[in-house]
């Protein structure tokens, strides 16, 4: 064969292997996107924030980095005793009225354990618990979730930070709920000597009077920051602006658990998860360890506003430790008064809000009646009605139903059961 006859193959080889390249160079680019380096994290940020950006996913759980909280060696009591409770409590109850996303065309009453399967399921609920008296009465999960598996649990999380900087102050960490910010971030003086205005408590009331577009889903919206940012101190800092006089108006605001996260990390020279590990989870008796979604692999920083992820038994043990004033198996582990002033209605009220006139307190999403609960998107709950001794922990991927007045509805019916049954 001469060397005339063997060009052409050799050309076209170069043109496969050309275009060859030019097909990997996308699979290149995807790979780096999603590959276990700090690089990747900008380019999360950038992929998801920038291109993607459709609001926070119960699946991102499996996007974000985390740090570990650890439990205790042994976990608290929490026996299980199912007893038909959450039967009980929902048989005969019309559930048309709680469906937030369309009308019903039917009434929809639970009669059997069928319909209740059915409801929970309907409504994207994955795990639905009911602690009365220390006894997890009912346990329920759907059937692709492992009761053993984390769940994100949104903005609950805010509430998991209220009480982490109540343990800072209690130990010494922080002086008082009402020390200046700039106190821990001077730098914010900075940028605007109006920051020194501004208390830790305006920060847990969400009254800073920092500047927070929630309904702009714009790439760079601070939703989108806060949300998917790669860098959230430096986010905190350089995107918190001053709109108001703090104390004055309240705004659902992101940026002020950042900013608290900032505080806690500096105040006990600990990450935010070794904090809430060594306080008050470990000495909880959580059955298993948490995790602390972060912003990145560089950087580390827990997601403060959204970011906690546990078991849903974990959570209730959560909220069963606030409905016993702090105190866990005769141990008190979150000082009584923090847990009172944190979970008591203020004149911080944010107005009507699906169909109850709820209050906001360091965290807490408070009812007059003296429930509260701690609330986080697509409908996580960890419900609280410390008069009855009753926790209810709700968690899921769809928010279709007006689950703050149901869960109200059922406390005080589990409620009645029981006292009927005396």
């Amino acid at each position: 064969m001469t060397k005339s006859s063997q060009a052409p193959r050799n050309g076209g080889h170069r043109v496969l292997r050309i275009l060859g390249l030019v097909a990997l160079i996308p699979v290149m680019i995807l790979s780096l996107l999603f590959a276990a380096t700090p690089f990747s994290q900008i380019a999360r940020g950038v992929l998801f924030g920038v291109v993607f950006w459709d609001g926070s996913d119960t699946e991102h759980i499996r996007v974000f980095p985390a740090n570990e909280v650890h439990a205790a060696a042994s976990a608290s009591e929490l026996p299980l005793n199912e007893d038909g409770t959450a039967l009980k409590a929902f048989g005969g109850l019309e559930l048309g009225q709680y469906i937030m996303d369309q009308p019903m065309q039917q009434s929809l009453i639970v009669s059997s354990e069928d319909d209740l399967d059915h409801f929970l399921a309907d409504s994207e609920s994955t795990a639905f618990l009911i602690v009365r008296d220390g006894v997890l009465v009912h346990e329920w999960y759907a059937k692709d979730i492992d009761p053993e598996a984390l769940h994100n649990t949104f903005s609950v999380s805010k509430s998991i930070l209220s009480t982490t900087v109540g343990m800072a102050i209690d130990d010494g960490h922080i002086s008082s709920i009402e020390d200046p910010i700039t106190d821990y971030l001077p730098e914010l003086l900075e940028k605007d000597p109006r920051f020194g205005d501004i208390t830790l408590r305006h920060l847990i009331t969400m009254t800073s009077g920092i500047a927070y577009d929630e309904e702009d889903l714009s790439p760079y919206s601070d939703e989108v920051n806060t949300y998917f940012g790669t860098d959230l101190r430096r986010s905190a800092i350089n995107n918190s602006i001053i709109m108001g006089e703090p104390g004055v108006t309240w705004l659902y605001n992101n940026y002020n658990p950042q900013l608290l996260g900032m505080i806690i990390e500096r105040s006990t020279g600990m990450t935010i998860s070794e904090y809430v590990s060594e306080s008050w989870w470990g000495p909880m008796g959580a059955e298993a360890d948490a995790s602390w979604s972060v912003d990145s692999f560089y950087n580390r920083f827990e997601q403060s506003a959204h970011g906690f992820n546990a078991r849903p038994r974990d959570l209730a043990r959560f909220g069963l430790m606030f409905a016993n004033d702090g105190m866990v198996s005769g141990k008190q582990v979150i000082p009584r008064e923090w847990v009172k002033e944190a979970t008591t209605a203020t004149n911080v009220s944010i107005g009507r809000n699906d169909f109850l006139e709820q209050n906001y307190n360091y965290f807490w999403w408070v009812l007059p009646d003296g429930r509260y609960s701690a609330q986080g998107h697509h409908g996580q709950y960890v419900f609280i009605s410390p008069d009855d001794n009753t926790v209810i922990v709700r968690t899921g991927r769809a928010e279709s139903t007006d689950w703050p007045r149901l869960l109200s509805e059922l406390s005080g019916r589990i409620a009645a059961e029981a006292d009927s049954g005396k």
